[in-house]
């Protein structure tokens, strides 16, 4: 599974979006555009990608821009692989 699929399945599961996939595109909004989207999901979602992928995320990298799109998201963490 591609690390896009895996980020965008986390999501799918963190936000309870009944495992549609499809409605998370590359150009998909997060922050804002779901009302689960919150500081706890923001969390959650970190802490599914440390342990999916064996990375860590420092506090001084979560920002805005990360959680902006599906594909800024998916972007930070094909750096941090």
């Amino acid at each position: 599974m591609s690390i896009s699929a895996e980020v965008k399945g986390i999501l799918v599961g963190v936000l309870q979006l009944n495992g549609d996939n499809a409605i998370l595109q590359d150009d998909t909004p997060l922050l804002g555009a779901f009302p689960e989207f919150d500081s706890m999901a923001v969390v959650s979602i970190l802490t599914a990608l440390e342990e999916r992928f064996g990375v860590y995320v420092d506090d001084d990298e979560i920002s805005a821009e990360v959680f902006e799109t599906v594909s800024s998201l998916i972007k930070f963490i094909e750096e941090k692989v």
